[in-house]
């Protein structure tokens, strides 16, 4: 028992300070809030002026300066011009992020880091010059830069260069930012690049055509979001992994052939693409994320490859277009509204590899008849079918235990559902807004029967009428 004291102290101790390493103490100097680093230099956290040229301190109450801090001048949209001091060595994430009229910025040679977005959203800024001293640079710095023409790095960086205008990183091949400024409609990445780096080509809205070389073997979160011009895309085998909204929005693309080298596709990596009606996933994947082709309004048909064993939330949400699509026995679960609002759906097999079918599955599905549930699902989620308008016919196998709340809600052609003595639980509404003429079938003092009696539905036994078989 003692022992136990002592380790839940252990605990309590390291939780309060991480905690306490989370949220530093800062202190106001001017327009500068700062916080004092482990070292005994300052960082800057927040500046709350409203000047338009800005110098920044070298030094705060006697504290040097060497870290501009995540968010620091975020949103300042009065600065048209900063001067970075160069006491200062990393500019953290967003540091300098929609700064709507920022112009111009010096970054000095001592800068060795700088974060994530750190300039995005500074739709004013034409020109930056990176000093030969930085040493990484995170997801593209300058995403939504509207104006930026110019990034310049000297040809003896030992770390970043540029060619023909768009910013490489030289330690892991990446390619970090393309201006989303050029007038090129197309673009081919150089051979030798093997990561495309997220959000490199953020907002390109004038690229029709990117050609990636089968050097690359990974593309980035982001790295394409609003690329609403983009029609054409070819994805080598090289590549083994798409990430997390890899080409989110990009409404003009119609078709995408992904090769058997990728084994995953990133959270909506294909999300909003609504002119998309053809894609091939491969065998290669072993699973479609949460939302991977949501809204993708005119895709009408998806082969779901063997190899998939689960599908996402949300998948196929909103793929009004789609009309059928085949889910293989190698899935074993269906996320919460993998194929809610696919309007065009007509009819579905449920593998009878899948367990339960989730929250608002197959919700809105209004042109689905027919649906089987097969023998291995235990439980039928809320809003699992709610407002399939077309479906007139259920059976609920032996293996479910529980039907969610409205899970079969607003089913307005809904005649006849089957429920069998293995339901112990059955949510508020499961059936309301169904056909007036509606019987459900259940058993003799089943939980079906009692649950009926107490909603005032009609129901009937299976063995209702033996009394005519003579």
């Amino acid at each position: 028992m003692k022992k136990l004291l002592v380790l839940l102290a252990l605990i309590l101790l390291a939780l309060s300070l991480f905690a306490f390493a989370e949220e530093p103490e800062t202190f106001m100097s001017g327009d500068f809030r700062y916080a004092l680093l482990p070292d005994g230099t300052a960082e800057i956290t927040k500046y709350s002026g409203d000047a338009e040229s800005l110098d920044i301190p070298s030094v705060l109450d006697g504290y040097t300066v060497t870290s501009i801090g995540d968010r620091a001048f975020y949103n300042c949209g009065s600065l048209t011009a900063v001067t970075i001091p160069d006491s200062v060595t990393s500019i953290g994430d967003r540091a300098f992020s929609d700064c709507g009229s920022l112009t111009a910025v010096t970054i000095p040679d001592s800068v060795t880091s700088i974060g994530d977005l750190a300039f995005s959203d500074c739709y004013s800024l034409t020109a930056v010059t990176i000093p030969d001293s930085v040493t990484s640079v995170g997801v593209n710095p300058f995403v939504d830069c509207d104006e930026l023409k110019s990034i310049s790095v000297s040809p003896e960086h030992p770390y970043l260069a540029t060619i023909d205008g768009v910013l490489f990183s030289k330690p892991d091949r990446r390619l970090v930012c393309y201006p989303c400024t050029f007038d090129a409609s197309e673009y081919a990445i150089p051979q030798g690049i093997q990561i495309i780096g997220d959000g490199a080509f953020s907002a390109c809205t004038g690229l029709t055509a990117v050609t990636i070389p089968d050097s690359v073997t990974s593309i980035g979160e982001r790295a394409f979001v609003y690329c609403d011009s983009l029609t054409a895309v070819t994805i080598p085998d090289s590549v083994t992994s798409i990430g997390d909204y890899a080409f989110y929005d990009c409404d003009s693309l119609t078709a995408i052939a992904i090769p058997d080298s990728v084994t995953s596709i990133g959270y909506g990596a294909f999300c909003h693409c609504e002119r998309l009606f053809a894609v091939t996933i491969p065998d290669s994947v072993t699973s479609i994320s949460d939302r991977a082709f949501e809204d993708c309004s005119s895709l009408t048909a998806v082969v779901i490859p063997d190899s998939v064993t689960s599908i996402g939330e949300s998948a196929f949400f909103d793929c009004n277009s789609l009309t059928a699509v085949t889910i293989p026995d190698s899935v074993t679960s269906i996320g919460d509204g993998a194929f809610s609002a696919c309007t065009g759906l007509t009819a579905v097999t449920i593998p009878d590899s899948v367990t339960s079918i989730g929250e608002d599955t197959f919700s809105g599905c209004e042109s689905l008849t027919a649906v089987t549930i097969p023998d291995s699902v235990t439980s039928i989620g809320d809003r699992a079918f709610e407002d399939c308008s077309s479906l007139t016919a259920v059976v609920i196998p032996d293996s479910v235990t529980y039907i969610g709340h409205e899970a079969f809600s607003v089913c307005y052609s809904l005649t006849a559902v089957t429920i069998p003595d293995s339901v112990t639980s059955i949510g508020e509404n499961a059936f309301s807004y169904c056909a007036e003429s509606l019987t459900i079938t259940v058993g003799r003092d089943s939980y079906a029967a009692q649950y009926c009696r107490e909603n005032g539905l009609q129901y009937a036994y299976p063995d209702a009428l033996d009394w005519l078989k003579g």
